[in-house]
């Protein structure tokens, strides 16, 4: 076993299961370093509550993803921190495990990936990132070989140069294996100012361009925490993936 991927699975405290290859970046760093250097920036609390004024008066958000979480085993994973990508993955890993050691079926399945707090950019676009340099300003590597990037690097697939069982950890990919995704509304303001700050737009405009720029598939709730706790009530346990 190679270094990179024992430091890998320590980071990620998993077993022993060959998954075909391992990012190489996620145990390279302390969660304390990780935090410092990682993390997006905050965005003033004016400016957030501006964004946030911009919004419709009385945003509809569609809650029935609840009742999706028909089966045996159920999963919230609470992804607030970029951490190079640890948090989508661990979602894909819980996946596997359980397809292989359980011997589930995708029926058998109920994961949910609420990506909120500093994690927003994940569930943007590779043309959202490639336009925003969003892997630039947040030092964030190709999470196989360590070189520069332009996309997402938790959307990266086998055409990415994403390898064995990572190859099918894309959240594109979980979200189509049906993995249900969700973001916070409130914390897509930092979105939303990146478009407003490039592209020169006001008000709605910006937001509607970021929305469009999203990942399809992804559903945006009131908040993070909301999703979180409403999968609980629904069922999943709780797990800090990032």
């Amino acid at each position: 076993m190679s270094d990179t991927r024992r430091r890998f699975l320590q980071h990620l405290s998993l077993g022993g299961i060959a998954l075909g290859g391992a990012p190489a970046l996620l145990g390279a760093s302390s969660p304390a370093e990780t935090s410092r250097t990682r993390s997006a920036p905050q965005l003033p609390l004016d400016v957030a509550l501006a964004l946030h004024d911009e919004q419709p008066a009385q945003p509809t958000f569609d809650t029935t993803w609840a009742q999706k979480l028909t089966g045996k085993y159920k999963a919230v994973f609470d992804v607030p921190e970029l951490s190079e990508g640890s948090g989508v993955f661990r979602a894909g890993l819980w996946r596997t495990h359980y397809t292989q050691l359980l011997q589930a079926t995708p029926a058998d399945l109920s994961p949910v990936i609420v990506i909120r707090h500093n994690a927003m950019p994940f569930i943007m676009t590779h043309e959202f990132w490639d336009r925003y340099d969003v892997a630039a300003k947040e030092k964030l590597k190709h999470p196989m070989n360590g070189q520069e990037t332009r996309r997402n690097i938790v959307n990266m697939d086998a055409s990415d140069g994403m390898t064995g069982a990572f190859a099918s950890y894309a959240l594109e990919k979980q979200i189509e294996a049906g993995t249900i995704v969700l973001g916070c509304n409130m914390a897509f303001s930092a979105m939303v100012q990146l478009v407003r700050e490039v592209d020169k737009l006001q008000g709605s405009a910006a937001r509607e361009k970021a929305i469009s720029m999203m990942i399809p598939g992804v559903q945006l709730q009131p908040n993070g925490i909301f999703a979180v706790t409403w999968a609980q009530h629904h069922g999943c346990g709780f797990v800090a993936a990032s």
